[in-house]
């Protein structure tokens, strides 16, 4: 009886079981996820004040004979501040939330500088035709905050520590191998196209900036985890592949923007935000799904919503873009050929407009799409007297050269 009694005693002097251990880390998981998106939205949002202060600062000083004369400007650095507060945002969200969550928050950006550009930058509208030109951005926040609401609703809830450990463990497996030899593959290929036979289809640069894009953003949750772990000291800096994980992310951003910037030269920048924005967004989610497992254990309801969510952020962000104005660049010059009863001639000769690609310079602007053909750089076949090529074909004009007799004649 001694023996039972005591057995007794020792099962209610255990510490209750650990059935309630699941719902606690769920609820650990949720505020995990809840930080994460809080402070990715934080920072996207600071990150378009940052953007629209600085746009303004260029409108104001367009045409400045000074071309960098928004360097001495208060708000222009004000705006580069906010651009560097609000990345960290982004970048510090990335330890705390999957990255299958913070990458389609990227939306909050898009939407805050469609109602910024109205309110802040004081874009003109008239009242009676209000609902006809913002109906359609107005659909698209809403969408889109709908969109963003089932994505911080039915996030995946997977969260391990980033060691260097599992990192390593991570980057050799067979899933993720698989999936980059499949992206090199195609990287290769369509740069090959691009470079190569000049494909210079917007979804070809776009697929290009997203697939490196998706290393970038997995290297940075892996750089942004193992810092937070080494502040919370658990130091991760001492393994090798934090280093190899910084190095990629530094490489692939880089390229990234280089890219983002041809493509910026050639197309407009709402069609340019909108299908970056789904490629980049797609291909990310799936290099966190095969990298970090995001969405294994996950049942099939809440990826249906997840999936759900990003396809109503989709059309959201295509809605805002598609409602945006084309920009029309400033131009401090008048075009020759633009002159009345000037006629175009391209066949063959010298520019008289240098061809140049900055937006503020003496010359042609490049690529834009408003300007019809006839508004092209002016070419005047040059007939020199002296090699008496009369029969040169081409509109007749002539550069000729005054002599000083003809000249005080002609006075």
């Amino acid at each position: 009886m001694d023996g039972a009694h005591s057995a007794a005693l020792q099962l209610q002097q255990l510490p209750p079981t650990s059935s309630a251990d699941p719902v606690s880390e769920a609820s650990f998981s949720y505020k995990e996820n809840l930080i994460g998106a809080l402070l990715a939205i934080f920072g996207h949002l600071v990150v378009s004040i940052a953007l629209n202060l600085q746009k303004y600062c260029h409108i104001r000083l367009a045409g400045s004979k000074d071309p960098r004369a928004y360097f001495k400007t208060k708000t222009w650095w004000l705006g580069l501040f906010l651009m560097l507060l609000g990345e960290l945002g982004v970048f510090a969200s990335y330890a705390f939330a999957p990255l299958s969550l913070i990458v389609p928050l990227s939306a909050v950006s898009v939407i805050a500088s469609s109602i910024i550009g109205i309110i802040f930058i004081k874009e003109k509208w008239k009242p009676k035709d209000f609902l006809r030109r913002y109906i359609l951005s107005f659909v698209g926040c809403g969408l889109a905050i709908v969109g963003t609401y089932l994505l911080v609703t039915f996030a995946p809830n997977s969260h391990e520590k980033m060691t260097g450990e599992n990192i390593t463990r991570h980057l050799v497996s067979w899933p993720f191998l698989l999936y980059m030899l499949v992206g090199i593959v195609l990287f290769c290929s369509l740069l090959y196209f691009y470079k190569e036979r000049n494909a210079n289809n917007v979804v070809v640069i776009l697929l290009l900036v997203a697939l490196l894009g998706s290393m970038t953003v997995v290297t940075v949750k892996a750089v942004a985890g193992m810092l937070i772990l080494s502040i919370q000291g658990n130091l991760q800096l001492d393994y090798p592949i934090f280093y190899v994980m910084f190095v990629c992310m530094v490489a692939t951003a880089i390229y990234q923007a280089a890219f983002l910037g041809q493509a910026s030269q050639m197309y407009d920048s709402s069609l340019i935000a909108s299908v970056g924005y789904i490629l980049s967004t797609t291909v990310a989610i799936t290099a966190g799904a095969i990298f970090y497992l995001d969405f294994l254990g996950e049942d099939v309801l809440h990826v249906c919503m997840f999936a759900l969510g990003c396809l109503i952020a989709f059309l959201g962000v295509f809605l805002i873009t598609r409602n945006r104005k084309k920009a029309i660049p400033f131009e401090p010059y008048i075009s020759m050929d633009a002159m009345p009863g000037m006629q175009n001639m391209h066949d063959k000769g010298m520019t008289v407009q240098p061809d140049l690609k900055a937006s503020f310079s003496y010359g042609a602007l490049e690529n834009n799409d408003n300007i019809s053909e006839i508004y092209a750089p002016a070419t005047l076949p040059v007939m020199q007297e002296e090699h008496g090529s009369r029969s040169a074909s081409g509109v007749p004009y002539r550069v000729l050269e005054h002599t000083k007799k003809e000249a005080r004649l002609e006075g």
